[in-house]
């Protein structure tokens, strides 16, 4: 492997959601990740494991049953063995399995435990069930997707699950690995979702405060309110996205759109918003979208053409950049950021679950004989 983290070894206990996200982006930027299983379990989903696991990319695994003698000692070892360890349980599920934070900081006092849950390890809510759009109801977040007249949108899991979870908690294991090189002493890493998608909308939490963002859903410069921050349907059916915030940028749109009517000259007032978003809409209609992305193109005017997942692979821009590459025959987004001299390989493919037990076990230096131990007990 390289890139940046070559060299750190980390230990996933394989679940599904952030904390593969956050195991992926580690192992993505060159850390040895190992995925520990449960010997006998059952996939929630059926690809997970397979080759469109694409979350789980990166990284060999193994398969372990932990009620088995001496199985959770070997586990144990390989985190004694780790700069980290990402798990994302439910609050007191690893302390149960023997393999809390007190006993493994013990055996490693150097380790970044990272914990990555909905609701946080502590708290009325911490052992309720929950998934992303519960998470993201309590912190004003969910309220604020949507258009004023509707309930809120139900949103990709992508601001709790992804940004609000497993990136935040891949940033707070490297912050915790950079001070435990200092000072010689890890530390529990606490993420929850609710407190990452909070901190994702700081920026609005502000605008909140400086009286110029309301808690109606449709009414905001970046909600949906303003003609010049939306999405439009052009002729064919499909939609461009105009993001004109700057007057400079405004002009442009205008002159592309061959407005010249002073209703649209006073950008910013809001008590026009709807009557000019319905105008912009009349005019959009009028035209194809990829006429339209041609007539914007090389311009400043914030108007792109909104592409579904097939036409993003094929974008000039995301082939030039390479943005997407093949892994196994999937197509899925490079590994990100990019960097100029320690850069990332190519990801391995997701494997099966038990697919490098045995020579994980050798490699991260575990006895040969407690190997064959494990194996007639059928620990593995």
């Amino acid at each position: 492997m390289t890139g940046p983290l070559n060299g750190l070894r980390i230990v996933e206990m394989a679940g599904i959601g952030p904390g593969p996200f956050c195991a992926m982006m580690l192992a993505d930027m060159g850390a040895e990740v190992i995925r520990v299983h449960p010997k006998s379990s059952i996939p929630l989903l059926p690809i997970l494991n397979t080759r469109f696991d694409v979350l789980a990319r990166g990284r060999r695994s193994l398969a372990i049953d932990l009620k088995k003698p001496g199985a959770t000692e070997v586990v144990k070892q390989l985190i004694q063995r780790a700069d980290a360890l990402i798990e994302g349980f439910r609050p007191g599920v690893m302390e149960r399995l023997g393999l809390g934070p007190e006993l493994c900081l013990e055996r490693n006092p150097k380790l970044v435990f990272g914990r990555m849950t909905g609701w946080g390890q502590s708290g009325k809510l911490a052992t309720s069930a929950g998934h992303d759009i519960n998470y993201l109801s309590i912190t004003g977040v969910l309220n604020a997707i949507g258009r004023k007249d509707s309930p809120p949108i139900v949103p990709l899991n992508l601001v709790g699950d992804f940004g609000g979870g497993g990136m935040l908690l891949a940033f707070g294991i490297v912050c915790a690995i950079l001070e435990a090189r200092q000072s010689g002493h890890g530390q529990v890493v606490d993420a929850a979702m609710t407190e990452g998608a909070a901190l994702l909308a700081s920026g609005i939490f502000g605008f909140k405060a400086a009286g110029i963002w309301s808690n109606q859903r449709g009414d905001n410069l970046l909600d949906g309110a303003a003609h010049f921050y939306n999405t439009y349907v052009c002729a064919d059916g499909k939609c461009v996205a105009v993001g004109a915030i700057e007057p400079q940028f405004y002009k442009q749109l205008l002159q592309k759109l061959e407005i010249d009517d002073p209703c649209f000259s006073d950008q910013m007032d809001k008590s026009a918003w709807p009557e000019l978003r319905r105008r912009l809409a009349d005019i959009f209609i009028t035209k194809p979208r990829d006429e339209w992305a041609a007539i914007f193109e090389g311009t400043d005017s914030c108007c792109t053409p909104v592409l579904d997942w097939d036409e993003a692979i094929a974008h000039e821009d995301n082939i030039n950049r390479c943005a997407f590459i093949d892994v196994a025959g999937v197509t899925q987004p490079s590994p990100a950021p990019r960097f100029s001299r320690t850069v990332p390989s190519i990801p391995i493919p997701p494997a099966n679950a038990n697919e490098h037990t045995e020579a994980i076990l050798s490699d991260w230096g575990i006895d040969s004989q407690i190997i064959a131990s494990l194996r007639e007990s059928g620990a593995i």
